[in-house]
């Protein structure tokens, strides 16, 4: 069944305004973009902040009147709408869509990142299954496929690897599958937990060689290598403790470094000592 939606250039602070009345005139559904890919860093948990250039889209069924929608808008609002556009657009297998885009990648010599519904392209290489759920870390971010590359390249025999901010746990699981004893992960957000916890169990790993805390239960764990894919601003909540566990590890490998003249989250090298 197509549908009809209808995009709007909201500010911040005309959100609500307008979620509210698309809602009241019969959207199924309202979403918020990135107008403009600005990033927004580590926001305060339970908030849900909105870029300062945002695309507001609502979808309405097959057959609504987009005339009649734009001046009921403009009745509820007592304005005229903001910059829009209206559309058609075909229904289609939403989930799949994404899968489809989501395939095998390989990191140096030796890992493979394979979505979970996929086969792998080398069976016999080191596989990692992977369904990332709600939590950050596929190996498609840039930040990511650094710390996969470094990861590839050590020698994780019998080591002990600590991975702050695990969220899918990407990072820890491919150091176990690499040959590592034992690796802890670490988050703030309780999904990633879970997410980092299902990818463990879809990859065969004992539950006793990923243990996974909160940062505030987080035991004093043996690490001889740490990896970190964070946000690194001072504003970040991981900032001491990073630093507090980086002089007790032999090796130590950070991405997701912030740029500050850009405010970009940005790859830097990773230094491994």
């Amino acid at each position: 069944m197509p549908w009809l939606q209808v995009r709007l250039a909201i500010s911040p602070e005309q959100a609500e305004t307008y979620e509210d009345a698309f809602l009241e005139v019969g959207a199924v559904s309202v979403t918020f973009m990135d107008a403009e890919d600005q990033p927004i860093f580590e926001p305060e948990l339970n908030t849900t902040p909105l870029w300062s250039h945002t695309h507001l889209l609502a979808l309405f069924e097959d057959g609504t009147d987009a005339t009649a929608v734009l001046a009921h808008m403009e009745l509820l609002t007592g304005s005229p709408l903001p910059e829009h556009h209206s559309e058609v657009i075909e229904d289609q297998d939403w989930e799949r869509s994404w899968m489809d885009n989501f395939q095998p990648m390989r990191f140096g010599q030796r890992l493979w990142i394979v979505p979970s519904w996929h086969a792998a392209p080398e069976p016999d290489a080191v596989n990692l299954l992977l369904d990332p759920g709600l939590a950050f870390g596929t190996g498609t971010h840039p930040t990511t496929a650094l710390c996969l590359e470094w990861l590839d390249g050590q020698d994780l025999t019998d080591s002990h690897v600590l991975d702050f901010g695990c969220g899918s746990g990407i990072l820890a699981i491919a150091a176990l599958l690499l040959g590592a004893k034992e690796a802890v992960g670490t988050d703030i957000d309780v999904q990633a937990l879970e997410a980092s916890r299902d990818n463990a169990g879809r990859n065969h790993i004992p539950e006793g060689k990923f243990p996974l805390y909160l940062p505030q239960d987080l035991p004093q764990v043996p690490a001889d290598v740490l990896v970190a894919n964070i946000l690194a601003a001072r504003s970040c909540p991981w900032r001491r403790n990073c630093r507090a566990w980086s002089s007790r590890v032999a090796r130590l490998a950070l991405s997701g470094i912030l740029a500050e003249a850009g405010r970009r989250r940005a790859p830097r090298r990773l230094q491994g000592f």
